[in-house]
């Protein structure tokens, strides 16, 4: 897409240390659990796992917050957690690393939402969900809106996370909008098929490519057609770019002055894509607060997810390992098109 300098790479991951990052969506605790398999249960023809190990970590918008950390910048969770041991716990990860939990709002009708793995002689086995994904109440709404808006003169930017668990209600939705735009604070969206259309006027709009399939009733089966759809959610949401994520084919960058570039994948070896979203919006987000163009940003969050893309379940991006990795790796590719 672009090659940086060494200089120019320090500078961005230097300036962007001091931002504050709002992330506003769907919390959920992560947990997985590492074991070995040798044989088939004599119950059903499934694997027998031996738990050897247990890990607990951020998931869900969590997670785009803990990439947050990881680039350096400090990241402020917005969210609803249950008044249940999971919600405790999610408080304590929280503290554990000196974050505030003042924007967490318990909700004692629905539970956490914890997501568990189970992991087998390091291949992904099966996942157990515990979750509720009604929309939140409007006094929720409120207290979140009331939230944000306590904050909005100390942020640089808000990330809207949504995972389709009923928190990113289009009320609260347009209310968070609004308040960045009244205070030039940067919004930058990851959403989910049921509010697509919702989050208008953003900085960045950051869809995957069966998301966008599904909200524009077209297949994105060429570059023609990914042009189109490019075009028509910029228009349909006047945001200032849209990025549209590709999965093996790279990404697609739409700008609102009608720039668009193509880049392809920067992964080296996909173990799994779980997360890999989470680390792009944070990264990019991450990025334009530290001053990068757009490009820059995509550049540099296309970089951060083909480093978690070679890791074993969903882990946040790392700092000092995607500026290696890019130094070391960018003379590999040069796919970039400036139309």
């Amino acid at each position: 897409m672009l090659k940086f300098t060494e200089s120019r790479l320090q500078e961005i991951l230097e300036k962007g240390r001091s931002k504050q990052i709002m992330v506003v969506g769907d919390l959920m605790v992560d947990r997985y659990l590492w074991g070995s398999v040798n044989r088939l249960s004599p119950e059903a023809p499934v694997p027998i796992i031996n738990i050897n190990d247990e890990e607990i970590r951020f998931g869900g918008a969590a997670n785009v917050a803990n990439n947050v950390i990881s680039l350096g910048a400090t990241p402020i969770v917005v969210g609803i957690v249950g008044k249940d041991h999971w919600g405790q716990v999610f408080k304590s990860m929280l503290m554990a690393r000196n974050l505030r939990a003042d924007g967490l709002i318990e909700d004692a009708s629905r539970p956490t939402t914890l997501k568990t793995r189970i992991i087998g002689n390091n291949q992904h086995i099966a996942r157990v969900d515990r979750e509720v994904a009604r929309p939140i109440s409007e006094a929720i709404q409120k207290r979140i809106v009331q939230f944000v808006a306590d904050q909005i003169h100390r942020i640089d930017a808000i990330i809207l996370q949504d995972y389709n668990k009923g928190i990113l209600v289009p009320p609260l939705i347009q209310q968070i909008v609004a308040l960045a735009n009244k205070h030039s604070v940067i919004v930058t969206v990851d959403p989910k098929f049921d509010h697509f259309l919702e989050y208008r006027q953003v900085t960045l709009f950051k869809p995957n490519k069966r998301e966008t399939e599904e909200a524009l009733a077209m297949r994105l089966m060429d570059e023609e057609h990914i042009r189109a759809a490019g075009k028509r959610l910029i228009e349909r949401l006047n945001a200032r770019a849209v990025l549209i994520t590709l999965g093996e084919k790279g990404m697609a960058l739409f700008e609102s002055d009608g720039q668009v570039v193509f880049t392809g994948t920067r992964a080296r070896k996909v173990a799994d894509v779980s997360g890999a979203g989470d680390t792009v919006i944070a990264t990019v987000t991450f990025a334009l607060t530290a001053g990068a163009d757009f490009r820059e940003a995509v550049t540099l969050s296309n970089f951060a997810a083909g480093v978690v893309c070679e890791e074993v379940g969903v882990v946040p991006i790392d700092r000092d390992v995607l500026q290696k990795t890019i130094l070391m790796n960018q003379h590999r590719f040069d796919d970039a098109k400036y139309f």
